[in-house]
């Protein structure tokens, strides 16, 4: 994009991590609280999300003002937690927004593989020009992360059908973000082989 813009790292990691650090402390003061509105009453952990929703849009908003762009999966993550934020509130069912996760992880995980049915690395597309790599580890890489995804999903079903509800916002919170950036560093580790040097360009030019 021609209006892209740079934006200081620190300010853009608070914009993209922010949102769910501050649900999560959200959470931690109202968790034990009810609330009526409407002549329904309300679980904390049902305000807390309803409080999230607009956290997300004003730090997406902020981050899209600063930079001039969204990616394709922060604007798909968005449109899933108010889809399923909306779901909880109707519904008064924490549920639904416990399974968003399941079905956004489950969701890029179908996209890549459709990628690697048709031969293709769809990573390739969105990183290969942050980091130039060749054909072979793109694939590779899309085949891991694939799986991981899928992983996740899964983990996600398990942990929000079978612990509470406080064990399943610190994992959603820290323990799947931590658990995919290790797995995406050693990842690029193992892959350092495939990496393409400018020196490489060069020659191939």
């Amino acid at each position: 994009m021609s209006d892209a813009r740079d934006i200081n790292p620190i300010l853009k990691q608070v914009l993209e991590l922010g949102p769910p650090l501050v649900f999560f402390l959200i959470y931690l003061r109202i968790r034990d609280n009810s609330y009526e509105m409407g002549g329904v009453e309300y679980s904390g952990f049902i305000v807390a999300t309803l409080i999230f929703v607009p956290i997300l849009l004003i730090a997406m908003a902020a981050l899209w003002a600063l930079t001039g762009k969204l990616s394709r999966m922060q604007i798909f993550t968005a449109f899933m937690v108010i889809f399923f934020g909306a779901l909880t509130a109707w519904f008064n069912d924490e549920r639904f927004f416990k399974m968003k996760t399941s079905i956004v992880y489950a969701m890029f995980a179908l996209l890549l593989g459709i990628g690697l049915l048709r031969g293709q690395s769809w990573l390739a597309y969105v990183l290969n020009d942050a980091m130039p790599m060749r054909h072979e580890g793109w694939m590779i890489l899309t085949r891991r992360l694939c799986a991981m995804f899928a992983g996740l999903a899964v983990a996600n079903e398990i942990v929000w059908r079978t612990m509470s509800t406080d064990t399943w916002v610190k994992i959603e919170t820290f323990g799947f973000p931590i658990a995919l950036v290790a797995f995406l560093f050693w990842q690029f580790s193992a892959l350092q082989d495939y990496l393409i040097e400018d020196s490489d360009q060069s020659d191939a030019s």
